[in-house]
């Protein structure tokens, strides 16, 4: 009796914690759910939402001219990423700046996460919302290899191209420790997507985190799972997909194209080389390239020296106003 009497107390413990843990799991991810779902009341999308057959891409335009300027953000940033460019851009032409699908405020999309992908993602967007080429692309980052593919996919949309401190092709085979690092990251937004899911990470600070007028913004589209489910899926395929897909692109043809570097006192020493000449690589790929530094800048340049990109940007445009038709081999 003894024996049956201590198994049933172990019995209707262990059903106490499992019901209890199983509570706080549910807890929690209703605060998750609640909390995003406050976020994108208070912080609406800026722009339009824009139906691409089964799932909607943000895009915000601003500005009068042409040709229009695209902006592309980097590995895991959303439009906000160019807020001090945007404005500025606006003043002088057309400016549109998007979110790829899973991040800011766009639905997660069911096809492959690669640079090949979001390029063709970026054409239908742009048809979807009556936004007609000419264009010029502006990359950040990993952007830098989206807007390649697309100038390489449709050479006859695209008048002019800079490139913001953008990822190099071949960069990381020059530099296996940068697919590494990625590697580390992606593994640590593994981890974290278990805390992201039960509301741990929105609720100990660790996402959305910026300067206060940004900051409510950025827990909106950063403190969700598609955000890091989008961020493992690019970091998955940056250094292997993406890369292979931009090195295709050999040559620009005559287009003017701005590669703006950052400075390379902020630069690893150990990885300074290579991207050099990666970046003057990036510059050969038109024969009307010419290359700047951001000094005093880091890879964020677009925050750090905006008024480098928006200057740069300016003098594509305004070489474009009389230029022919470029052609993109």
């Amino acid at each position: 009796m003894r024996e049956g009497s201590r198994a049933a107390s172990a019995l209707r413990l262990v059903c106490w914690v499992g019901g209890f843990g199983l509570g706080v799991l549910i807890v929690g991810a209703t605060y998750q759910w609640m909390s995003h779902r406050r976020d994108l009341r208070e912080n609406p999308a800026p722009g339009k939402l824009v139906d691409m057959g089964g799932y909607r891409m943000h895009l915000d335009c601003s500005g009068q001219g042409s040709p229009t300027v695209i902006l592309d953000s980097g590995l895991s940033d959303s439009s906000l990423s160019w807020f001090k460019v945007q404005p500025q851009i606006a003043g002088f032409t057309r400016v549109c700046s998007y979110d790829r699908a899973g991040l800011g405020w766009s639905d997660p999309s069911p096809h492959p996460r690669e640079s090949k992908i979001f390029a063709e993602e970026l054409h239908t967007l742009l048809h979807n919302a009556g936004i007609q080429p000419p264009l010029i692309l502006v990359g950040h980052s990993m952007g830098g290899f989206d807007v390649l593919i697309y100038a390489g996919l449709h050479p006859d949309e695209v008048k002019g191209m800079v490139l913001v401190d953008s990822a190099y092709p071949d960069l990381a085979n020059r530099l296996p420790k940068l697919k590494t690092s990625l590697s580390e990251w992606r593994r640590s937004l593994e981890r974290e997507e278990y805390g992201m899911r039960f509301g741990v990470t929105r609720a100990l600070g660790r996402c959305g985190v910026g300067t206060p007028e940004l900051t409510p913004k950025l827990r909106t589209v950063e403190c969700d799972m598609s955000w890091i489910q989008e961020t493992i899926a690019e970091c998955r395929s940056m250094w292997d997909a993406s890369a292979a897909e931009a090195g295709s692109v050999h040559s620009l043809g005559s287009i003017p194209l701005i590669v703006i570097s950052e400075d390379p006192a902020k630069n690893s020493s150990e990885f300074l080389p290579e991207f050099e000449k990666g970046q003057e690589a990036l510059m050969r790929l038109s024969t009307d390239g010419s290359r700047v530094t951001a000094v005093g800048s880091g890879h964020q340049i677009q925050k750090e020296r905006p008024d480098l990109v928006v200057s740069s940007v300016r003098r594509v445009w305004e070489e474009t106003q009389d230029s022919a038709e470029p052609t993109v081999r």
